[in-house]
């Protein structure tokens, strides 16, 4: 293993510094062992040597920085990006076979090499192509499904549940903003849920292969936030396990309430102010229909109440 270098048209990207420092230490240590090829065995062994966590190598692969294979060996996808090696230092990778299901593209980047339409939309007439599956590795129960395209090759991560049906074509081709939809969560909650949680995309990504939207996630987010905000029992599952769940379609369809008061009074019914000015109003009517009689036995009863209890004010004859 000789001299690695690093292109700054890769580490010097946002999409690249926007990754956990901890991922992107254990990239340029993958790199640093890799062969002249850019492949190499042992990515989990390093990943624990320096400290890092399997979310790392996982962050890794869905971002598209490394090629993972059945056998558990990787690639670096930008390799050749950032090395050039002249050929009297060369030495070949002891890894061919994997080698042979890559190509390299006009970017100089590895992709996995294509195969030939294996399912085809009967309605659009148009082609969907899959990957080799030998090119599909488990990664700790996580799946990668490998897209290919003329602009970028971004391996993305897909999670294989079995007995599923498969998803519609249009949810393969969809991007899933977890983290638009997660930060709206975060700030209409003020809490700190993270878009890279493996459970909470578990759930949104089960929510999108039901046709779900962003605009539907948004709408149960500002339903629950109005009915549970306040709320110091309810507040507690304003949550994606519980937002994001089962439940989603039934919150989904539920009335608007709308906005809540600041205070929080249960199920209890708030109980409307009194109206005195036409309470006053009713007893006048009232008084002048009653008898001499009547009106000063009234009076009465009303003068031992104020003695009894007090006058706040003067109550109309």
């Amino acid at each position: 293993m000789g001299r690695r270098m690093f292109s700054d048209k890769v580490v010097e990207t946002d999409k690249f510094l926007d990754m956990p420092v901890s991922t992107q230490n254990l990239y340029f240590h993958l790199c640093m062992h890799a062969d002249d090829d850019g492949f190499l065995g042992n990515p989990k062994t390093i990943t624990r040597s320096i400290g890092g966590q399997q979310d790392d190598l996982t962050h890794l692969i869905e971002k598209g920085y490394v090629i993972v294979f059945e056998d558990g060996t990787v690639a670096i996808t930008d390799w050749f990006v950032h090395n050039y090696i002249p050929k009297d230092r060369y030495h070949k990778t002891v890894y061919q076979d994997n080698k042979k299901k890559l190509e390299l593209s006009e970017t100089k980047q590895y992709r996995l090499v294509t195969r030939s339409p294996i399912v085809q939309d009967t309605e659009s007439k148009q082609d969907v192509y899959n990957m080799d599956t030998d090119c599909i590795q488990d990664v700790n129960k996580v799946y990668t499904e490998d897209k290919l395209s003329k602009d970028n090759n971004i391996n993305k991560l897909s999670s294989s549940e079995p007995n599923s049906d498969p998803e519609p074509e249009k949810q393969k081709s969809q991007k899933i903003p977890y983290e638009k939809i997660v930060d709206y969560l975060n700030r209409k909650t003020n809490s700190h849920y993270r878009p890279t949680s493996k459970a909470t995309r578990r759930l949104i990504k089960a929510r999108y292969n039901e046709g779900f939207t962003d605009m539907d996630f948004k709408t149960v987010i500002d339903k629950k936030c109005a009915e549970w905000l306040q709320d110091g029992t309810m507040v507690q599952y304003l949550r994606p396990e519980t937002l994001f769940g089962t439940k989603f379609e039934a919150y989904l369809n539920q009335p608007d309430t709308g906005s809540i008061p600041r205070r929080n009074y249960g199920s209890k019914p708030v109980r409307k102010a009194t109206d005195w000015e036409e309470l006053q109003r009713k007893q006048e009517a009232k008084n002048q229909n009653m008898s001499p009689e009547e009106r000063q036995a009234q009076d009465e009863w009303v003068q031992q109440v104020f003695r009894e209890f007090g006058s706040g004010g003067s109550y109309a004859k």
